[in-house]
């Protein structure tokens, strides 16, 4: 994790770090990334589980998950 998180460290710019993306992800896990960016903005924004699910086209577990994940994050703050 510690060569992950220090490699998008070393980034100068948006352009860079958008390639250094595409070089890791698929388009598929960068797909899943932005719904779950989209999943904790609408939560933050107290929008229902289920009409997130249905706004963003995802089942309501992925919805539940992005939940307990946007909690834990904001535990550790």
């Amino acid at each position: 994790m510690q060569n992950l998180i220090h490699y998008f460290l070393d980034t100068p710019d948006a352009e860079v770090m958008a390639r250094k993306l595409n070089a890791l992800l698929t388009p598929n896990e960068i797909s899943e990334m932005q719904h779950r960016l989209q999943i904790f903005a609408l939560l933050e924004e107290g929008v229902p589980q289920r009409e997130i699910a249905k706004q963003l086209g995802v089942g309501i577990a992925t919805v539940t998950r992005g939940s307990r994940a946007l909690k834990e994050l904001k535990e550790h703050e």
